[in-house]
């Protein structure tokens, strides 16, 4: 499994080995000793499956306050979906950045997504499975967002009119959000 860093402070690609013959392909999606060897000591307590129907469908961009904040493992097992996370953390040096992937059931790739970001993606096909590993339990209370056509971010989706959930189209913008996290350099 290769970790490649991205521009975004404290977030990775995980590409995982593939093994393919004539019958199919087998991957480790995920093995903790790998991950610990590497640096990074989770403890995934969830698993979430979403399918989107449609193509041009944005969910996000989402992440939960603390003390119920998730860094999570992404990947998409059918389809293909443009990733989106944003650094939400007030100190980090990267704070209101945002850097988007390509994930896709052909290329495998994975995403971690550390707490204090914000995610979205956006689904490029029918169809789309998208899983994902948590690491702290999904609180209503803690559940938060803000717009995914933040005009300071200016992240470039792949559709300008996107299929929206009635909670997706009400997210504040950053700057109206208040302080979500602190960046901590210890970490």
């Amino acid at each position: 499994m290769g970790f490649i860093k991205t521009t975004l402070k404290d977030a990775f690609l995980f590409e995982p080995n593939v093994f393919g013959d004539h019958r199919g392909f087998f991957m480790e999606t995920y093995n903790d000793k790998l991950f610990k060897e590497n640096g990074f000591h989770l403890n995934f307590i969830q698993d979430n499956h979403a399918m989107s129907g449609e193509a041009g469908t944005l969910r996000g961009l989402h992440f939960q306050l603390e003390p119920y904040a998730q860094t999570k493992l992404v990947r998409v097992t059918k389809g293909a979906v443009y990733d989106v996370i944003v650094d939400i953390r007030e100190g980090s040096p990267t704070y209101g950045q945002w850097e988007g992937f390509i994930l896709s059931e052909d290329n495998k790739r994975q995403l971690l997504v550390p707490r204090g970001f914000a995610h979205g993606y956006c689904t490029l096909v029918k169809n789309t499975e998208f899983l994902y590993k948590v690491d702290n339990y999904y609180s209503p209370e803690h559940d938060r967002g803000i717009a995914w056509n933040d005009p300071n971010l200016n992240i470039n989706w792949p559709t300008n009119n996107p299929i929206l959930s009635e909670k997706d189209k009400h997210h504040p913008l950053l700057k109206d959000a208040g302080t979500l996290f602190i960046y901590n350099s210890e970490e």
